[in-house]
């Protein structure tokens, strides 16, 4: 748990900011059912981890220039 020697003694120190929510990011960009993956994976947000990591790379880095101190995993 090597994240959290991080996370616990933020905490301790006070409010710790959290990302927004990931899934209306995604909803607002354009992404095709290739993007998902096509096919049965169509709308499976999990697989933009394969297949777009670039668009949750995005997503990621702006709630971290808006000052959120941890963002949550796509999977």
């Amino acid at each position: 748990m090597k994240n959290a020697a991080k996370y616990l003694p933020a905490l301790r120190e006070g409010v710790v900011v959290f990302d927004g929510g990931l899934g209306t990011q995604i909803q607002a960009r354009d992404l095709t059912a290739d993007d998902y993956g096509g096919g049965a994976l169509e709308g499976a947000v999990d697989y933009l981890s394969i297949t777009r990591p670039d668009v949750l790379e995005e997503i990621h880095r702006s709630y971290l220039e808006a000052g959120s101190q941890a963002v949550e995993t796509n999977s």
